[in-house]
């Protein structure tokens, strides 16, 4: 099986236990953080609605420098949703269209032209991208639950939804 295929198959399951949190960001909640030092609960979203499309890049380019990097800011759910709806496609159809030998490819991330890290695009996607959208998804369902947001099924039943189980 192709590198790709897997790849898709992951961010398939992923993309979709990823919308359905997304989906249930209060609009009225974007600025609630639950600590001094946590991000807000959009900029939470958006950072994950954002992460896919970093898979794209990753792909596409072998070297990033992250100096000139903004972050999105986005001033509703809707947009967040639609934000990473878009970056999933974009990324699925990029992921499609590479071959084993690109994953193999050395990917580095630099800072003013310094080196900050280096590793195959195969290890970038997954640790940098793939891995860290579930660990922001995580934060994700904390910061819901300390709003009194039903939380959906992701890899099973939640306290909210048992799917059947």
């Amino acid at each position: 099986m192709p590198i790709s295929v897997a790849l898709i198959s992951e961010l398939d399951q992923e993309a979709a236990a990823t919308s359905k949190l997304l989906e249930r960001v209060p609009q009225d909640k974007l600025d609630w953080k639950p600590h001094d030092k946590s991000m807000p609960l959009g900029r939470l979203a958006t950072h994950i609605a954002e992460l896919p499309g970093w898979g794209k890049v990753t792909i596409q380019q072998d070297v990033l420098d992250m100096a000139g990097f903004e972050p999105t800011v986005l001033g509703t759910v809707s947009e967040i949703v639609e934000l990473f709806d878009k970056n999933v496609s974009e990324f699925r159809d990029t992921l499609s269209g590479a071959s084993d030998n690109e994953f193999m490819k050395t990917w580095t991330m630099t800072y003013e032209g310094k080196e900050v890290f280096a590793a195959p695009k195969m290890t970038v996607v997954r640790s940098m991208v793939m891995n860290h959208l579930v660990h922001h998804r995580g934060q994700l369902t904390v910061f819901l639950r300390m709003n009194d947001v039903p939380l959906p099924m992701t890899y099973g039943p939640s306290a909210d939804e048992t799917g059947g189980f």
